[in-house]
């Protein structure tokens, strides 16, 4: 049977009264005191600073490129506003506001596992209360560079598991591809509905000094994190409403009903609502909260795979009312664990026989199995040729310049210059697999060009870039923490792309990596509207 996706994953609310009831008085004070005890210490730690007036007067935007500063220290037109009620909240406000929306975000239960943290499997993910914001003209031209990266990423899929045209002119290599653990053999010949591969796309954006945005990774699999995006929105709105209503900020909240038209979308035709469900590893993975949240807000249901079963050539869902066939699934489960038949034998998470009735067109899957192969940090390398290939035109969004270890010529000068480099393995995410040079020891560089010679296919190189900064709230003043963007892509009907996206902060002082399992946060990304007709939607909902 479906899992109820309108339950809270962490319904605390609803257990803590019926556990207070079961115990005995001196049991109940002794909670009482254990409580009042650890919010004291809790008081007794802030005190140093909760009246201390948060201003940008002595903030210091270094040498970095500042995304609400310019380096003469007055603020960007889009964050004029902002600085100017940060400015003149009183002694302790601020503060105030950061603790109430990180109160609110626990009572959403936002979390996320680390896996092999001995300290518990859920964290609250960290976030900060100033936003990273980002001007109409430059939203426009990054907005223009996903849109056209996703054009050409959906059509090297398709040619890769038809014709490879691309492998034949070689402009990919085919040993690049055939060394792809990405690579899904399994899928030569198949035909996605409406011809989409990448429904849904994360695309991660960095900016460096010199102001430029390069795209640093693209995330095609089951890209994460836009829960997060909505419920920041949600908590801010409420901490800042009056700016804003001024700033003409462009909306998030449709993006649920976006994703539920993309993916209704690739239902056959003849289907008038189709049954839709979000299916999900379960509650052990990393991604859950948000899997709930997702099928919450689209109205649909949260299964798992042995929820459904393929039978008379279907997918079918498990319900109380009997067996209901499926027409698409919105997967968050990885290939490998997605149909023991076609993938991993010993996968207890997916459901078996589910690839034969998608390569019959009887069920619709985003993102289609197989698009793995294009968020290879190899194959990345080869994105703007890809664009230059199938569209004719040239990216608009660069690549950060990336050394090929594969390549005899770029292995030597990596493995000269590891202490220089950050060097990605192809495969690892958040944060795994990686090491950043100027941050490393003679040690770990040592380890890597060990793994770099046993195995050069796997690895790729990048410059250390200085990434962009946003004044991040540090005790009683700001500091400049370093950002990247992952901006979300819906390709349906039309290539949609959600107005921001997920700004992710290291918290950490000098600190380059931003993921959540490497000690990284969020912030709410703010995109200024081009009028106030298109920002109207916002201030409604305000």
């Amino acid at each position: 049977m479906g899992n109820g996706s309108r339950q809270s994953p962490l319904a605390v609310d609803r257990i803590k009264p019926r556990v207070l009831q079961k115990v005995d008085v001196s049991a109940r004070q002794i909670v009482y005191t254990v409580v009042a005890f650890a919010n004291r210490l809790d008081f007794e730690r802030r005190s140093s600073f909760m009246t201390a007036s948060h201003n940008f007067e002595s903030y210091q935007t270094e040498n970095f490129y500042d995304e609400l500063f310019y380096p003469n220290g007055q603020p960007r037109p889009g964050g004029r506003l902002l600085v100017e009620k940060i400015n003149s909240l009183p002694p302790g406000e601020l503060n105030q506001r950061q603790e109430a929306i990180e109160r609110a975000l626990l009572r959403m239960g936002i979390t996320f596992a680390v896996y092999g943290d001995q300290a518990g499997t859920e964290k609250i993910f960290p976030f900060d209360i100033v936003p990273r914001i980002i001007e109409p003209f430059e939203w426009s031209h990054i907005e223009a560079g996903l849109k056209q990266r996703i054009m050409a990423l959906n059509m090297f899929i398709n040619d890769i598991y038809h014709d490879q045209e691309i492998v034949k002119e070689e402009i990919v290599p085919r040993a690049l591809l055939e060394k792809a653990t990405s690579y899904r053999e399994v899928c030569r010949g198949l035909n996605p509905p409406k011809g989409i591969w990448c429904h849904i796309t994360g695309t991660d954006l960095v900016r460096h000094s010199d102001g430029a945005i390069y795209v640093l990774e693209d995330n095609l699999r089951c890209p994460s994190g836009v829960s997060y995006v909505l419920q920041n929105r949600l908590v801010m709105k409420r901490s800042f409403p009056h700016v804003f209503a001024a700033s003409q900020i462009r909306p998030v909240t449709d993006y649920p009903s976006k994703l539920y038209e993309t993916l209704a979308h690739l239902a056959p035709d003849h289907i008038g609502e189709p049954t839709i469900v979000v299916l999900t590893p379960g509650i052990y993975n990393s991604a859950y909260y948000e899997h709930s949240f997702l099928a919450q807000q689209m109205g649909v249901e949260l299964v798992e795979g042995r929820d459904l079963v393929v039978k008379d050539g279907f997918v079918y869902m498990r319900t109380t009312d009997g067996f209901q066939r499926v027409d698409v699934i919105y997967r968050r489960i990885d290939d490998d664990f997605l149909d023991p038949q076609a993938f991993r034998k010993d996968s207890m998470l997916g459901v078996p026989g589910l690839l034969d009735v998608y390569r019959k067109g009887r069920v619709a899957m985003a993102n289609a199995p197989g698009t793995g192969i294009a968020d290879d940090k190899v194959i990345y390398a080869f994105v703007p040729d890809m664009i230059r290939y199938y569209l004719n035109e040239e990216p608009i969004l660069p690549n950060v310049p990336t050394y090929v270890c594969e390549k005899q010529d770029d292995r030597k000068y990596v493995l000269e210059h590891l202490g220089e480099l950050v060097v990605k393995a192809a495969n690892e995410a958040g944060g795994y697999g990686m090491l950043v040079g100027p941050h490393s020891t003679l040690e770990q560089q040592k380890e890597f060009a060990q793994k770099i010679k046993e195995n050069p296919r796997n690895y790729i190189a990048q410059p250390t870039l200085a990434l962009s900064r946003v004044p991040t709230m540090v005790d009683d003043h700001f500091e400049g923490r370093h950002v990247d963007l992952r901006p979300y892509v819906l390709y349906g009907k039309s290539v949609w792309v959600l107005p921001g996206g997920l700004t992710r902060v290291a918290l950490r002082k000098g600190s380059l990596v931003v993921n959540s399992s490497q000690g990284g946060g969020s912030k709410d990304t703010w995109v200024v509207a081009r009028s106030a007709r298109e920002a109207k939607d916002e201030a409604k909902e305000i």
